[in-house]
């Protein structure tokens, strides 16, 4: 799968579960300030992302996730 797919995907979800603005979804974006996640959305974020990609996440994987494009990133190296 292209990091395209991975970003239009992570993106898609973000706005429908999330009701993130689409004009938010920067690859910059701060996950935890712009988006707003807390501790729960990570919960609900990596059991969409574990679905929709069929890959597994651990507490480990995201120690340096800090942006979007971090962490599509981490689901590119996790997928291919």
């Amino acid at each position: 799968m292209d990091k395209k797919t991975i970003i239009a995907k992570v993106n898609d979800f973000l706005i429908d579960e999330f009701e993130a603005e689409q004009e938010d979804l920067t690859p910059e974006a701060n996950l935890k300030e712009t988006l707003e996640l807390d501790s729960l959305d990570y919960v609900d974020l990596v059991v969409a992302v574990e679905s929709e990609f069929g890959v597994k996440l651990a507490a480990e994987d995201f120690v340096n996730v800090n942006t979007l494009e971090d962490f599509y990133t981490l689901i590119d190296k996790k997928v291919n």
